[in-house]
């Protein structure tokens, strides 16, 4: 969410002529949340024919809901609820320490996912069961409004500019606020590349139940080399337009300085032996994989317009890295950057021409979509 709103913050700051404008978080992590709650029960319903020890099944009550998400999660959520300033909706304690929030969340949806999975399983009326779902979100939204706040369904809301000139008042609901400064927002706009070398490069994927809205668009890619990518995300930056981008952050990473480098340890030598793997061979050991999303917003190039050094905003404060920014060089982006959201417009038709090939679906297992490396 950071990553997606500092993407859209650019827009409404510059035509506003604001000093600064923080979005809601708190706002969207709740309807997030919410959506995911849904998702995850409809899920269990519908697959209710299955043994409870099916993978799928596993899989559902082991990730009920979780903080996680990806591009399509994001651009879900502001499609369907649009957004708010954050003095609308503020942070609360859970929503900057969201482990007992969570923990608890999870309990009460496997518990009830049991439930409907028990009544399909015994052909209960049709009825019955959507009456007790609907109970079910009552007590969901419920607990999300005692641990964030009551999201507002309208708001008043006036502009103080950079000269300190202050705006009359106008009413707005969340949706009318994102559609009168974000007309031409659209998730059919944008394309998620992948570098992903154990699977076949020019295919489109989708992953199975990656998704936080019941009706919302799947995490859906195009598997392309790290070199392609590269010429988009250029392009891009060189457009001033910023990018949603995930990686595997943690991999030779130093947090003091903000730099991420192929050579900034040399654990081999220290340690006297040699770690071989290629970057497939990580993400099939479980050894990497995409772990944290943060916005590539610039570049720097030689002569010759190559790429040789990259940098991320990143949403874990000034004081960490330089300024709250990760610089990383050319290499690292080829062993550890996954995905990259980039506008069609900055990417040629022989690559969009792609998108209109079969989906190969995923599961959600996969070792490329885990989280926790």
């Amino acid at each position: 969410m950071f990553t997606g709103l500092n993407s859209l913050r650019p827009e409404i700051i510059n035509s506003q002529d604001l000093s600064s404008f923080e979005f809601s978080t708190n706002y969207l992590y709740f309807w997030d949340l919410f959506e995911k709650s849904n998702l995850f029960l409809e899920a269990v319903m519908d697959n209710y024919k299955k043994d409870f020890d099916d993978k799928t099944i596993e899989w559902l009550f082991k990730n009920p809901v979780g903080d996680g998400g990806v591009w399509n999660s994001f651009a879900n959520i502001v499609t369907k609820y649009g957004v708010v300033p954050k003095s609308v909706m503020p942070e609360t304690h859970h929503s900057e320490n969201t482990a007992w929030l969570n923990r608890l969340l999870k309990r009460k949806l496997r518990d009830d996912g049991l439930k409907l999975y028990n009544l399909k399983k015994m052909k209960a009326p049709t009825q019955q069961i959507e009456t007790e779902k609907y109970n079910m979100m009552l007590d969901i939204y419920r607990m999300l409004v005692l641990f964030l706040g009551e999201p507002p369904v309208n708001f008043d809301y006036r502009f103080v500019n950079s000269s300190g000139e202050i705006g009359e008042y106008k009413e707005y609901t969340p949706q009318s606020f994102f559609k009168e400064f974000y007309p031409d927002f659209s998730i059919d706009n944008y394309v998620m590349l992948m570098n992903d070398p154990t699977r076949e490069y020019y295919k489109v994927y989708e992953i199975q139940y990656d998704r936080n809205v019941l009706e919302g668009k799947n995490w859906v890619y195009l598997n392309l080399p790290s070199d392609e990518i590269k010429v988009f995300a250029l392009e891009s930056i060189k457009n001033n337009e910023a990018m949603y981008a995930s990686c595997d952050v943690g991999k030779q990473l130093s947090k003091d300085d903000g730099t991420l480098d192929v050579d900034n340890y040399d654990f081999e030598a220290l340690l006297g032996t040699d770690f071989g793997m290629t970057k497939a061979d990580r993400i099939k050991t479980y050894d990497s994989g995409s772990s944290h999303a943060m916005l590539l917003m610039a570049v720097d190039t030689d002569k010759e317009d190559k790429p040789y050094k990259w940098q991320f905003e990143n949403s874990w404060g000034s004081s960490y890295g330089h300024n709250g920014y990760l610089t990383f060089t050319d290499e690292w982006f080829d062993e550890y950057m996954f995905r990259v959201v980039i506008n069609k417009k900055y990417i040629n038709k022989e690559t969009l021409d792609l998108l209109g090939k079969k989906t190969i679906i995923l599961p959600p297992w996969d070792p490329m979509f885990r989280q926790d490396f």
